[in-house]
């Protein structure tokens, strides 16, 4: 049977971000993915004007109706929250879909390089720790990391430091971690951490500016290596290996920043399909 992930992300028009990446990436990897948006965009924020819709109403509708569906997920995934109110249905909504094989896995988008983004307060930040009880996976980047962990940013940080922030994340589920976008040297590095295992990285080279979505990449490529039996280790090599693709493809391309990653170029439908 064909496996689905309900996706509680946002939805922007253009961009390439959130449910727009999900969307595809998930079908290329043979898994239906269900998108519940968190609210609608015109275009993503990083752009000068946008226009939006707050979808925070409508979604308790989601479980009511997909309940009396009786419809079954092998995975559930959040990404860009934008409320209390909105973390609360994530908890709502796993508590009603959790089997015990489902898979959780929650991508905290809150900030980048020290900061918070503008549509989060730190006591909504703060907020995002109660997802930790949930998680079996998290993908927070170094920014989000320290702040789920409410210690200093320093992109410069130690490898045990690492490691205890991730032993810290894990939470009661014992969560694989995976911190994303560690700058050291020359590359970008991927910090994956599990109980009982030795932490690990995997590195590429960084390549011209960073784009709007990559993480949303990332963690879309790395939920369907996951739910198709990848071992943790081989699915972050194989999202990392694919975001390395899609800049080196975007910038062939001269797609600007702000448009994201051109992964469509690496999702291909066979001529003899």
């Amino acid at each position: 049977m064909q496996k689905k992930a309900a996706v509680i992300n946002d939805f922007a028009g253009f961009g390439r971000c959130s449910l727009a990446v999900a969307l595809p990436i998930l079908s290329a990897s043979k898994i239906q993915c269900c998108p519940v948006p968190t609210a609608i965009f015109t275009n993503h924020t990083g752009f000068p004007s946008y226009s939006w819709t707050d979808h925070t109403p409508h979604l308790d509708d989601y479980i009511v109706q997909w309940k009396k569906l009786d419809l079954r997920f092998d995975a559930i995934q959040s990404g860009f929250l934008g409320s209390e109110a909105q973390i609360d249905f994530v908890l709502r909504f796993v508590a009603a879909f959790r089997r015990p094989e489902t898979l959780v896995a929650i991508d905290p988008v809150m900030g980048d390089y020290g900061r918070l983004y503008a549509t989060y307060s730190r006591e909504l930040a703060e907020g995002m720790r109660r997802l930790l009880d949930v998680a079996d996976v998290l993908t927070p980047n170094l920014t989000e990391a320290c702040v789920l962990a409410g210690c200093s940013y320093d992109p410069e940080m130690h490898d045990s430091r690492l490691t205890s922030i991730a032993r810290e994340l894990s939470g009661p589920n014992g969560a694989k971690v995976v911190i994303t976008g560690i700058p050291r040297g020359g590359a970008l590095l991927n910090f994956a951490w599990q109980r009982g295992r030795r932490p690990f990285f995997h590195a590429e080279r960084k390549l011209g500016e960073d784009r709007s979505g990559t993480g949303d990449v990332f963690s879309s490529v790395l939920l369907g290596a996951l739910m198709n039996g990848k071992a943790f280790e081989d699915a972050v090599v194989r999202a990392s290996r694919f975001v390395a693709a899609a800049v080196r493809r975007s910038i062939e391309l001269e797609i600007p920043v702000r448009h994201g990653l051109a992964f469509e170029e690496l999702l291909e439908i066979r001529d003899d399909a």
